[in-house]
């Protein structure tokens, strides 16, 4: 009898893309999110498009991702609410707190997660941390205030780094640029989502508490696990 070859990380994220379906509300609009994860949902979801009236995207590749597959896609400001918003994240805690904007889309992610009655986050298991801060922060910031806010980073015993692409600063769908940080324990994610929001020239910290995940789905080598509700 041979024994099953494990599942790559590609099919932990194909597993829990699919296992999302499942809080998708028929005849609603769909908050869809950005990244490899949720591409597997966004593939899964193509599925049952006809059982949807469309989707509102945190991303232009997620856009772009939609309407490739006849997914109508809705502008955010086209809607009051979203039954649900489904989203994978850079690392997740036990109390459903996240830290997103790896794929640089964080500010949009925040809005369109604000517009959702429910968050539900797809993640392999090798994002579960005890405690925020292992993978970078990412924090979008308008460019005139990247050195005054990467020294405020300093004070707090972060190492704040401009993300590059091809050589230059990266340049958000918003046009603004990207600080990576580490160094931190983020160990009150939501008062320190509060305070980093405060500072001037910050548009979005990459802390998801104040928008934290009230389902979390989880693949595992054992299948999809829920690791709570909230």
């Amino acid at each position: 009898m041979t024994t099953p070859s494990p599942l790559t990380q590609d099919e932990l994220k194909a597993l829990v893309g699919k296992a999302a379906l499942q809080y998708v509300v028929p005849g609603a609009i769909v908050g869809v999110g950005t990244g490899s994860t949720v591409n597997h949902f966004i593939d899964a979801l193509a599925g049952m498009k006809d059982q949807i009236r469309g989707a509102v995207s945190s991303s232009v590749a997620s856009t772009e991702r939609l309407k490739a597959l006849g997914i109508p896609v809705f502008d955010a400001n086209e809607v009051e609410s979203l039954a649900v918003y489904i989203d994978g994240a850079d690392e997740i805690d036990g109390h459903g707190c996240m830290v997103k904007g790896g794929g640089a889309a964080l500010t949009r992610e925040k809005i369109v997660a604000a517009l959702a009655s429910r968050f539900v986050c797809i993640v392999d298991e090798s994002k579960l941390v005890p405690a925020l801060g292992r993978f970078p922060l990412p924090v979008e910031v308008i460019p005139m205030a990247a050195q005054h806010i990467a020294r405020r980073f300093a004070a707090l015993g972060g190492t704040a780094r401009m993300r590059l692409r091809d050589g230059q600063p990266l340049v958000t769908d918003n046009g603004q640029h990207i600080l990576d940080v580490t160094g931190l324990s983020i160990t009150d994610p939501l008062g320190f989502e509060s305070q980093v929001n405060q500072w001037p020239g910050v548009v979005t910290v990459g802390v998801f508490a104040h928008q934290k995940a009230s389902v979390g789905l989880v693949g595992t080598t054992q299948g999809v696990v829920k690791t709570f509700t909230y």
